[in-house]
C-alpha cells in the first residue's frame, strides 16, 4: 500500500481562533521547501498518476497522525480499488491563500493529474478582504492550468462562523461555488459537511476533525473525486 507523501511543513503549531499562527522564519521555509521538493523529485519517475491535495491544517491532519488524515484515507480507498494513483499531501497548518500562492511554483515541479484546492478558511477566520482571497484562489487555478491544461481541478468549499458579520460570512460561502462555476471545475460543496459543529467529531479546539471526523471528510471528498478518477464501470460508493 502506498504511503502518502507528507510535505514537511510543520513549521509551527497553529490553532485557528485560539492562539493564531506562530511566525515562520526564512530558514524554516527554505528547509521545508528543500525537503518537499526532494519528495516531488523522487516521484517524477513513477508512471502513477498524481493527486495533489493543496491545503491548510485540515489537509495536514492537524493534531493527528498523518495516516489518520483524509488524504491518506483517500489513498487507502484508491489502493483497495486497484487504481494507479498516488496521493501527495501538501497541507500546511496555518496556510492562507496568499501563502499558498507563494509556494505554488515548486509544488508544481512535477506533472499533477488531479489538483484538490483546499484553501481559504484561514483567510475567512482572519477577516481578509474577500476580493483578495478570491483573487488568490483564481490565480492558483490559473497557474495550475498554465502548468498543465489537462490537470483536473477540484475546489473544496468552506464555511466559517459568523464572527465577521453575516454579510461577510454569506459572501465567503458563495465565493467557492462562484469560482467553481466561473472556471468549470468540480466543487466539494462543504468540506466539513457532517463534521463542523459536532463536538465529538472535532478536537478540543472545536475546528479540526478527530480521526472519526476525518473519515467523514474523506467521504465528502470521495463523492466528488471518485467520479473524476474511476472507470465508468466501477461503483463509486
Amino acid at each position: 500500500m502506498h504511503k502518502v507523501l507528507k510535505f514537511s511543513y510543520f513549521l509551527a503549531f497553529f490553532l485557528l481562533l485560539a492562539c493564531g499562527e506562530t511566525p515562520k522564519s526564512n530558514k524554516d521555509v527554505e528547509e521545508s521547501s528543500e525537503v518537499s521538493s526532494k519528495n516531488l523529485e523522487n516521484n517524477e519517475d513513477s508512471e502513477e498518476k498524481v493527486i495533489l491535495f493543496f491545503g491548510n491544517s485540515l489537509t495536514a491532519a492537524y493534531g493527528l497522525e498523518t495516516e489518520q488524515g483524509f488524504p491518506n484515507l483517500i489513498q487507502q480507498r484508491i489502493d483497495s480499488l486497484g487504481l494507479d494513483y498516488r496521493v501527495i499531501n501538501s497541507g500546511l497548518s496555518g496556510e492562507t491563500t496568499s501563502g499558498g500562492l507563494n509556494r505554488l511554483d515548486w509544488v508544481l515541479n512535477q506533472k499533477v493529474d488531479v489538483f484538490v484546492l483546499e484553501l481559504g478558511a484561514n483567510d475567512g477566520l482572519r477577516g481578509i478582504p474577500l476580493d483578495k482571497t478570491k483573487d488568490n484562489l483564481q490565480q492558483i487555478i490559473d497557474a495550475v492550468r498554465q502548468k498543465n491544461e489537462n490537470t483536473t481541478i477540484i475546489l473544496a468549499g468552506m464555511q466559517i462562523p459568523p464572527n465577521m458579520g453575516m454579510d461577510y460570512t454569506a459572501k465567503f460561502r458563495s465565493m467557492f461555488p462562484e469560482l467553481a462555476d466561473k472556471n468549470d471545475v468540480s466543487l466539494i460543496p462543504f468540506l466539513l459537511e457532517g463534521v463542523a459543529g459536532e463536538p465529538e467529531l472535532n478536537l478540543e479546539d472545536g475546528i479540526h476533525p478527530t480521526a472519526e471526523g476525518q473519515k467523514i471528510v474523506a467521504n465528502n471528498v470521495w463523492k466528488v473525486l471518485g467520479p473524476e478518477i474511476l472507470p465508468v464501470e466501477v461503483n463509486t460508493d
